[in-house]
């Protein structure tokens, strides 16, 4: 004989139909329109009462099988039993069929939630809601008791606990609201049971945290005697009984970090309400763009915890929405205004968090209040590292949190990740403050991240940087908060320049250029020189400051010093990984302030320090900086050269980009400077096809400052060049977005001075030129930077077409003689060819003769350079000269020369203008 198990009536019916089959499937289709008859549901309603059977089999579970995309059969052995009729109930007959009250205003947020909340009342016998203090668990129980679906007979009864201050009551609240008399029985859950029988109960047992042992063996008992029974609970932790469904109750969706697009306020129901709350008190805010962020960010910061949220849109009538989102971080004394009808403990935050705290046994209060110093994410070993001191079992003691819906865990990786609500570290942080416990539990986190990220740089090299990041960047706002105590008046500037040091991999590989430069000064200014291991830290602070500074400033003067001083100390130390790293600085500082010549001494030196290396990393690195000083000095066949080198090593990457050490993707690099060599030496196809594969690439890296690079330096220009001005504007987009959600300035910068050259080149100059004359304001000196020389050349086109001929040669010969003093002949014979073409021009500026000089000048420095690119297309300003002087077979041999050498590109919009020009000049 088997033992009894709770179920639930549709799942019992879908039992019973399968049993009827005798080891036969039945159909999904046939289940659904036997069980609900005609009543259409999703197939998620028939996957959650499967499941409900499987947890009432247990061991047996496998009985039920599953046929894929079909339908369900009951295998094994089993007995179909009759049993006798269970009384029927000792209750009076004529009771209300309910006693829950009438709402007093809409649930917002919750439909999905309630509708789900019936589909697991047909399947489980009991049914928990479990939350956080706040979060709605009481009204959306009710919201759901309300609302029976169709079809629905039995009564449904509240029971409320919260006011009970002795377990032993349970019993008789019980008996009162079932209206039970039991003459002279003791009120115990067996006579209750008894009492109930058979008769069709919904029970709602509200707030039982305080007495949930109580309730659990009640509810136990009841749901193993009364078969037409169902129970649905609100606890902040689980009853733990046979045969209960527990249902976490989520918070309110709230909008991510971004800036909210016009009418995405609606999609959270968070936002709306705050919004209605607010209004119906009586505020009158503007939906504007500041306003609604303001609410946003109060709706992140209470953690779309309902009743936090209820609090806040209560001050809406007397402040406005940024006001109280600035007023949020003295939360408990400001949100205290709740409904005078809720519970005393609902009354204000700080009351709602004192009934959890309030109920814990002294060692979880105490482990709380040590929780509280994690801002964000925390693992089990930070924990255990943290806050142990003291407490026996920390393992059981934060399970115990957990279950009591004061810590949430995350499972769903590898290993367990924990959180507390944003308002629950708030308390928790107050009450450790309080207790005097603030000090000690800081220094132990933050020597713990200093240990933690000891190992993060190493494990760049084994790890692909997806992983490395899943795992390291969670603890990212642990790591400020530490920074944050160390360099406060009462913490440890030596631990907090260790920890910055170590976690200077997090910032590189989250491109977070401004942080890492203000953290790496701080923690300099900090330093302790007569520290064992000062020396070191200073060097690897140096060099940190001076990635951040070189990419997050551009032109920075205080750069150069930065690398200087990590070169000067990795030579003192004899550190050879620093002494490379900070002569990549070097070469890259010196391509940033146009010193080319002095890039490429720095790119010898770097490949002389490298060439005994083992390490394939450290060659490529040096091959790639020789390619890219060549490149810029324009000399493309050598740079090609190198270039093809560090691609031919890539495979000794496998898939693994190094990212830390030389602060971009190697392989990601290499690319995009092929494809800009490519296009120069006339092979354009080839360029473009890199470009794709590039951006693809970059787009699965993850980091943020390599995929600026990719687009920028790459897949922008070189698109632009090849005439395909749908692709340059579409990777223009993609690079003002990406900066967007990454503050990367200057690439922004850069990115909309070139969006304003794409527009005039598609002929709307008067929108474009606008837009590259501001963005070249902004970039203030940024624009001596390599990349901003071909919005400068454009700039100077764009004036010539609108008429302003003599500032355009003005601002081509200002960038001809940047390039002069600099050595930067990679674009020079385009600017030349620019001014040629502006001399063209009608007007007092026209000369043929100097326009055909600097032809001649343009063409010779393409063909030394082995510029194919450029000598097509200053071959076809050359032939309009011609043309315009009636030397038409002059003008045809030019053409014929330079368009002869290409094999390839024939498609693209220099060689389609080429060969019509050609075409034109052989026809009769």
């Amino acid at each position: 004989m088997g033992a009894p198990v709770p179920l639930g009536g549709r799942a019992f019916e879908i039992l019973a139909e399968l049993a009827r089959a005798q080891g036969e499937l039945v159909t999904k289709n046939d289940l659904t329109e036997r069980v609900w008859q005609g009543v259409f549901v999703e197939e998620s309603a028939l996957r959650v009462h499967v499941a409900a059977i499987r947890k009432a089999f247990g061991s047996g579970r496998d009985m039920l099988v599953t046929t894929v995309g079909r339908g369900y059969r009951l295998v094994g052995e089993w007995q179909i039993r009759q049993t006798d009729a269970l009384p029927r109930s000792a209750a009076p007959a004529l009771l209300p069929s309910t006693n829950i009250p009438n709402a007093s205003f809409d649930l917002i947020g919750r439909a999905s939630a309630t509708t789900h909340l019936w589909e697991l009342l047909s399947a489980y016998r009991v049914v928990s809601l479990v939350g956080p203090g706040g979060i709605g668990k009481t009204a959306l129980a009710l919201d759901a008791a309300r609302r029976p679906p169709a079809g629905f007979a039995a009564d449904r009864l509240l029971v409320e606990l919260a006011a009970l201050s002795d377990p032993r009551l349970v019993c008789s609240a019980l008996a009162s609201v079932l209206g039970i008399k039991l003459e002279g029985e003791e009120i115990s859950p067996e006579s209750i049971a008894r009492a109930i029988g058979a008769r069709k109960l919904l029970l709602v047992l509200d707030n039982c945290e305080h007495v949930v042992d109580t309730v659990a063996q009640v509810a136990e008992t009841i749901v193993s005697r009364c078969p037409e029974t169902t129970i649905m609970a609100t606890s902040r932790e689980a009853l733990r009984i046979d045969g209960e469904y527990v249902y976490r109750v989520a918070p309110l969706g709230v909008p991510p970090q971004s800036r909210l697009e016009a009418g995405a306020a609606s999609a959270y129901a968070a936002m709306e309400l705050f919004t209605t709350r607010a209004r119906a008190l009586g505020s009158s805010f503007v939906a504007d763009e500041e306003n609604l962020d303001a609410v946003a960010a109060i709706c992140r910061r209470l953690d779309g915890i309902p009743l936090a949220i209820e609090f806040a849109a209560a001050r809406a009538a007397v402040l406005s929405p940024p006001k109280i989102a600035a007023l949020l971080d003295d939360r408990f004394r400001f949100l205290t205004t709740g409904r005078r009808t809720a519970l005393p403990r609902q009354q204000t935050l700080r009351a709602t968090l004192d009934w959890s705290y309030d109920l814990l046994p002294e060692t979880e209060a105490r482990l709380l209040r040590q929780l509280g110093i994690f801002a964000g994410e925390f693992m089990l070993e930070a924990v255990i590292a943290v806050a142990s001191k003291g407490i026996d079992d920390v393992t059981g003691q934060l399970a115990n949190l957990v279950a009591k819906s004061l810590v949430l865990a995350d499972i769903r990786g590898d290993r367990p990740y924990y959180r507390l609500l944003d308002t629950t570290r708030a308390y928790a942080m107050e009450k450790l403050h309080a207790g005097g416990e603030f000090a000690d539990a800081a220094r132990r986190q933050a020597e713990y991240y200093c240990g933690f990220f000891a190992n993060a740089e190493a494990d760049s090299e084994v790890k692909p940087q997806s992983e490395w990041l899943a795992f390291y960047g969670r603890h990212i706002d642990n790591v400020r908060s530490c920074l944050d105590w160390a360099f406060s008046p009462g913490g440890d500037a030596q631990i907090g320049a260790a920890l910055t040091a170590a976690a200077v991999p997090l910032w590189v590989q989250l491109s977070l250029l401004s942080e890492c430069r203000e953290r790496t000064e701080l923690a300099l200014a900090s330093l302790d020189e007569s520290a064992a291991n000062a020396l070191r830290l200073r060097m690897q602070l140096s060099a940190a400051r001076g990635w951040a500074l070189m990419y997050g400033v551009g032109r920075a003067r205080e750069a150069e010093p930065a690398w200087a001083a990590a070169l000067q100390l990795a030579e003192l130390l004899d550190d050879r990984d620093y002494l490379l790293r900070a002569l990549w600085g070097l070469c890259i500082n010196q391509f940033n302030n146009g010193e080319f010549r002095k890039a490429l001494e720095f790119a010898h030196r770097f490949a002389d320090a490298a060439a005994d290396c083992s390490n394939s990393v450290e060659r490529m690195t040096a091959d790639r900086l020789l390619a890219t000083s060549l490149h810029y000095l324009g000399d493309q066949k050598l740079a090609h050269d190198h270039i093809q080198r560090t691609l031919s090593r890539l495979p000794d990457l496998a898939a693994r980009p190094q990212v830390i050490r030389f602060r971009f993707d190697l392989r990601a690099s290499a690319h995009y400077f092929q494809a800009r060599i490519l296009w120069l030496l006339g092979l354009p196809d080839q360029a473009l096809s890199v470009v794709e594969r590039n951006v693809a690439e970059g787009r699965a890296s993850g980091h943020a400052l390599t995929f600026c690079s990719i687009l920028g330096q790459g897949a922008c220009p070189v698109a632009f060049l090849a005439g395909d001005l749908g692709a340059a504007e579409r990777y223009c987009t993609m690079l003002i977005e990406h900066t967007e959600r990454h503050p990367i300035r200057l690439w922004n910068i850069w990115a909309r001075a070139f969006r304003g050259v794409v527009m005039a080149r598609n002929g709307d100059i008067g929108t474009g030129l606008p837009l590259l004359q501001k963005a070249l304001e902004l970039a203030g000196e940024a624009r001596l930077l390599p990349r901003f020389l071909l919005p400068l050349g454009e700039l100077a086109a764009c004036l010539g077409e609108t008429g302003e001929v003599s500032l355009g040669l003005t601002t081509a010969d200002q960038a001809l003689a940047r390039c002069e003093a600099r050595d930067e002949g990679w674009y020079a014979a385009e600017l030349w060819r620019i001014r040629g073409e502006l001399l063209m021009r009608p007007g007092q500026c026209r000369s043929l003769a100097a326009a055909e000089e600097a032809f001649d000048k343009a063409l010779e420095m393409a063909r030394d350079q082995g510029a194919l690119s450029w000598e097509l297309r200053t071959a076809i300003s050359m032939a309009r000269l011609r043309i315009g002087q009636n030397r038409a077979v002059e003008a045809s041999g030019v053409l014929a020369s330079a368009y002869g050498k290409f094999t390839e590109g024939f498609e693209t919009s220099d060689m389609k203008r080429a060969r019509a020009m050609m075409a034109e000049l052989s026809s009769p």
